[in-house]
């Protein structure tokens, strides 16, 4: 099995430890997500991974011949060759051993049929024509051609040079090169930035049936959750381990939160009355030792602190101005740029309290159709009936009014927020990532991701009821896009939005208008309602062209499914309980190895703390194996019940 161990990995900037005496252990059937708040080191810790970053002290190890890619956040671009050639060298460690191959056949047919060297130029010919077919080396073409179209790029673009693709595609490109270098160990930071949901999609396939180990750092919660079995939080510096995918992580870190908050507030109460005491004794010399003593006292306490990433904060929006019951009316609306045409005669209505999300490929017009309701783009055919009282808010990543790019963060939000929310203006800008220092920046230094989520927030501060959002998680990381959803799910005005993110989507749209080269379609439901129409889509066109049963046998058919669900549920949580059972055996068991480990009896005897390792892996395989089976066995069972 191919793996890399991480020993004692330290790293320091400055004073300050990012990594703190780090051990990890990926293997080639490793499923992991990296959690962590802003800054805590989740990148470092990939890169010294990847072996980009030196550690100041402690070791990495690895199987032989182990491949590790890495694909950063950012930061890549490709230029000169076309895209089809760039693809290719993700296959350039193979070409070496196509070249080597080659030159072995050469030197066999200038071999005589009893030269001595004849049967070792023999193996190796074999072994390497055997690894070129088992890594699908001879048909890469077809790999290319799949994996970048899986990625949102046309079958023309293969031709097209890199340097013609804009930023986000050349992300797309590194991500494409790295998939198709099919290391033992993927190390992949934020890979869905700049991908749409299609693509999305197609990623979450791929890394599913990816034979190789994942590390994965992501803001989308949903592509976590089908994609890894197990989670690593790095705070100060440390790393501690949460099994199952990254919605479990999070019931589980909920629930160690309670009680690390009521340690926290009786440590806060405790480090109160030592300063009180102290303060009110300092000069009183009757009382010095007792001062000494207890000065001494809140030197050693060890301060709880809580994960920025995990505190929670509500926001909401202040009261929606009233409107009609009809927002808005489409009639007609057509947009063409040049020969494209991207929208046709779409008639569309939109009433009050709705949350509609647009939906549909890259280019067919999700974002043109926003700018032509929030009267951003006036060049279009067609109209637009506004009802009473509605008053737009437009958000866009392209979109940002400042008052004075000389203002500094607080300086601005000081100046455009309302009087009532000052109070709560660095708490907000907290939840924005605005944190300690960084609400002192000018704005003239902030980056393009900065200042979306400034302007974001100036938005969702001032009172209006249709709001128009495109792509607002995209700077976000999971704990600014909870607090952002939880603030929508409370709007009461009406909302319009965009969004490549499944969770938010999921958990925000009442609606869905889909845009395609077929033309709009409505559906009146949320995502899920949507993701399921159109993958049956098919089923039900043939069911139309089936003979219609009887009222009769439809009925007995009815009963029989019923019964059969009814028995599929019965079996599933007969298997749940013993899954259950099954994981709390296993976790029994590992404690009573690592007992056996810590007996000098046996870490002292090389054979016996050899055996007990392999026990130790073993069960936590077992482990794995057997949490990942109850998470599946829970989402049947979930949508079975939901069925019934």
């Amino acid at each position: 099995m191919s793996f890399v161990q991480l020993n004692d990995i330290t790293v320091s900037f400055g004073d300050r430890d990012i990594l703190k005496s780090l051990n990890l252990n990926l293997s080639s059937k490793s499923r992991v997500a990296l959690s962590g708040g802003n800054g805590s080191g989740k990148t470092t810790f990939m890169k010294v991974i990847g072996g980009l970053v030196q550690p100041d002290s402690g070791s990495i190890s690895s199987g032989p011949g182990v491949r590790i890619s890495y694909l950063p956040q950012s930061g890549l671009s490709y230029k000169r060759r076309t895209l089809e050639e760039e693809a290719d060298e993700a296959f350039s460690f193979l070409h070496r051993e196509s070249e080597t191959l080659v030159k072995i056949e050469k030197n066999l047919s200038l071999l005589k049929e009893d030269s001595k060297d004849l049967p070792d130029l023999l193996e190796k010919h074999h072994k390497l024509h055997e690894k070129l077919l088992s890594s699908s080396y001879y048909n890469r073409k077809e790999l290319i051609a799949q994996v970048l179209t899986g990625l949102g790029f046309k079958y023309s673009d293969l031709k097209r040079t890199c340097d013609e693709f804009s930023g986000g595609w050349q992300m797309r490109i590194a991500l494409t090169k790295v998939l198709l270098e099919n290391p033992d160990i993927m190390l992949l930071d934020e890979p869905t930035n700049y991908l749409d949901i299609e693509a999305r999609n197609w990623l979450e396939e791929f890394l599913q049936k990816f034979p190789g180990g994942l590390l994965i750092v992501s803001h989308d919660r949903y592509f976590m959750d089908v994609t890894v079995n197990e989670v690593v939080e790095l705070f100060n510096g440390d790393l501690k381990r949460y099994k199952g995918n990254y919605s479990s992580y999070e019931k589980t870190r909920e629930a160690e939160l309670i009680i690390v908050i009521e340690q926290y507030k009786r440590q806060q109460e405790e480090i109160a009355k030592l300063e009180e005491f102290i303060s009110r004794f300092r000069y009183n010399a009757s009382k010095a030792s007792m001062v000494q003593s207890r000065i001494k006292t809140l030197e050693k306490i060890i301060k709880i602190e809580i994960p920025e990433n995990l505190k929670k904060m509500h926001l909401s929006f202040p009261d929606p101005p009233h409107s009609g019951k009809k927002v808005l009316s489409l009639k007609g609306i057509t947009k063409a740029y040049g020969d494209n045409k991207v929208l046709s005669n779409l008639d569309y209505e939109i009433e009050k309290g709705e949350r509609i999300v647009i939906a549909g490929k890259n280019g067919a017009g999700k974002t043109t159709l926003l700018k032509i309701i929030a009267q951003v783009d006036k060049e279009f055919t067609g109209n637009i009936n506004y009802g009473t009282g509605v008053k737009i808010a437009y958000f866009s990543q392209e979109q940002q009014s400042f008052t004075n790019n000389n203002n500094t963060i607080i300086e601005e939000m000081e100046e455009s927020t309302p009087t009532e929310l000052i109070p709560k203006l660095r708490a907000l800008l907290g939840a924005f990532l605005f944190r300690n220092d960084d609400i002192y920046k000018p704005l003239n230094v902030l980056s393009g991701g900065e200042k979306s989520r400034l302007a974001l927030l100036k938005l969702l501060l001032f009172p209006v009821n249709l709001l128009i959002l495109d792509e607002p998680t995209n700077h976000l990381d999971i704990h600014s896009k909870d607090i952002l959803l939880d603030a929508l799910k409370g709007y009461s005005g009406t909302l319009l939005f965009v969004s490549h993110d499944r969770y938010f989507i999921e958990n925000l749209a009442t609606r869905v208008l889909e845009l395609g080269e077929n033309g709009p379609r409505d559906f009146i439901g949320d995502y899920k309602y949507y993701m399921w129409k159109t993958s049956n889509q098919e089923t039900e066109v043939d069911s139309v062209n089936k003979v219609i049963k009887t009222d009769i046998s439809r009925g007995k058919q009815d009963h029989q499914a019923t019964k059969q669900l009814k028995s599929n549920i019965k079996k599933l949580q007969k298997e749940e309980s013993t899954l259950l059972l099954r994981l709390e055996e296993l976790e029994e068991l590992q404690k009573n190895i690592e007992n056996k480990m810590a007996d000098p009896a046996n870490y002292s005897d090389g054979e016996k703390s050899k055996a007990l390792k392999l026990e130790l892996e073993k069960n936590e395989q077992d482990q794995i194996e057997t949490s990942n089976r109850w998470e599946k066995v829970e989402l049947e069972l979930d949508r079975m019940e939901k069925i019934e």
